[in-house]
């Protein structure tokens, strides 16, 4: 299994170096206000990349601190709960008549 994923991992390798290769034209990205900026094609694919992986992990970061927090809590008292002694309850009496 893992030589199946090392495989597939080296293909998709491979295959991204070829279309990085292919893609080396320069390319003009216009911004607003008359700014340009000049850069191979692959550079501008991989700036926009970046940019959108950074942009989804601050996305996640309220929901990950979140959940760090409930399992800290959940932890805590699942300590208490192990620490303090089991009484066992005895059954109610039956009744009287």
């Amino acid at each position: 299994m893992r030589l199946i994923a090392w495989v597939i991992r080296v293909l998709v390798f491979v295959l991204l170096l070829v279309l990085a290769l292919a893609n080396t034209q320069t390319t003009t990205l216009n911004f607003l206000a008359g700014y340009a900026w000049q850069a191979p094609l692959i550079l501008i694919g991989l700036a926009f990349f970046v940019v959108g992986l950074l942009a989804g992990l601050l996305s996640a970061l309220p929901a990950m601190f979140r959940l760090r927090m409930e399992n800290g809590r959940l932890k805590r008292e699942l300590r208490t709960a192990r620490e303090t002694p089991v009484v066992a309850a005895e059954p109610p009496l039956p009744p009287l008549i």
